[in-house]
């Protein structure tokens, strides 16, 4: 293949961009794309800088090149389903259950949910056809033992509980992804990722789900709204960890 100038190159990438072609809008790495092109690193850097320039893509260190767009905002303060906060940002969303079985609670979980037995769920969510969330969900076997694999392809246990929900409490902290996170939501192995732990009670303060949701960190962000401005402008709900 002769080499290609890096216009031309940029060209070439910029319409596969357009349409697509990468999976969760992760480019080829340099070292790829000088061998797919038989260009030089110097010149496929400078046609990977100027779609940069334009907007298109950008740089995460140690982990390569990535179709720029605007991350999924999801609301704190209150309860909500993966899919509906999607909806509203006007994104297409798909569930697909991994693993779904019914098993002696570990020990944290018989701790939340005060049940010897639940049912586990292993789900991953899609937006616009893109890995999301890769989600866990521990419910108590006397309220979800009967759900189906289908049941819960096509609704959310919010939707399936048939009780009344109450409150939440939920924490969000950085972490590295796994090899069998990584693996599944298509990043790379040891980059950032969101780790969401909610647990929800029933309107009777009964723990109904305790669910750990892991989005990609370059694809998610969280917003909360402030009643009113306090003296100081630290975010709220900050704590260390020990």
């Amino acid at each position: 293949m002769r080499k290609i100038r890096y216009l031309d190159i940029a060209d070439d990438l910029r319409a596969r961009l357009h349409a697509g072609d990468f999976a969760a809008g992760r480019l080829p790495s340099e070292a790829e794309l000088t061998t797919t092109y038989a260009a030089s690193r110097v010149t496929v850097r400078k046609a990977l800088e100027a779609l940069r320039t334009e907007g298109l893509i950008a740089a995460q260190q140690g982990l390569g090149w990535f179709a720029s767009g605007d991350p999924l905002r999801q609301r704190l303060g209150r309860l909500g389903t993966i899919e509906a906060q999607l909806a509203a940002s006007g994104v297409t969303s798909e569930r697909q259950v991994l693993e779904l079985r019914t098993m002696v609670a570990p020990a944290r979980v018989r701790d939340v949910l005060n049940v010897e037995r639940v049912v586990r769920l292993l789900r991953l969510n899609l937006a616009d056809g893109r890995p999301f969330a890769l989600v866990t969900v521990w419910c108590p076997e006397d309220l979800g033992g009967s759900f189906t694999r289908a049941e819960l392809t096509e609704h959310s246990f919010h939707d399936l509980l048939g009780v009344p929900l109450g409150h939440g409490v939920q924490t969000i902290a950085a972490a590295l992804a796994t090899a069998r996170q990584a693996e599944l939501l298509d990043v790379a192995a040891g980059s950032p990722v969101l780790v969401c732990r909610r647990t929800t009670y029933a309107s009777d303060e009964r723990a109904v789900l305790l669910a750990t949701h892991v989005f990609p960190g370059a694809l998610t962000e969280f917003s909360v709204d402030l009643p009113r401005s306090e003296a100081s402008i630290a975010p709220s709900g900050i704590r260390l960890v020990e």
